[in-house]
């Protein structure tokens, strides 16, 4: 089980107005913005419906990466769980109206199961970036 992620972007501010809209139909929220010798960004969920506290499992960070050559993340794979299909529908118009990319549209993916509802864009850095409904 993942408890978190954490992605380097190229511009903070965009990636923040980015994800605020694509990650709101998802229940998302930024619960966390500091500096740390970055610029942290961090996005999370109440993990019951009415709970005040929030688990956050996205951060992005702005600046070059000290782990190696890439001074962002890009060409990874990040998904997202929606409540309903119609929260995906609505991830996957933000996404696009933020200016990501189309990389597949919402519908059902059999392939996967019979109820794989997801849509998928590719985001500002490069990302393939999905929101899924399994109902």
């Amino acid at each position: 089980m993942l408890d978190h992620m954490t992605f380097r972007v190229r511009d903070i501010e965009k990636t923040k107005k980015f994800y605020q809209e694509c990650l709101q139909p998802l229940g998302y929220v930024i619960a966390y913005e500091g500096l740390h010798g970055h610029h942290v960004l961090g996005f999370g969920y109440a993990k019951e419906k009415g709970d005040e506290a929030l688990k956050i499992d996205t951060w992005f960070v702005d600046g070059i990466s000290p782990y190696g050559d890439h001074p962002y993340s890009t060409g990874a794979h990040l998904c997202w769980v929606a409540h309903s299909r119609s929260a995906v529908d609505e991830f996957y118009q933000a996404a696009l109206k933020m200016g990501g990319r189309d990389n597949g549209p919402p519908g059902l993916r059999p392939q996967y199961h019979p109820n794989y509802y997801g849509a998928f864009v590719i985001d500002l850095d490069g990302n393939n970036i999905e929101a899924v409904c399994h109902q």
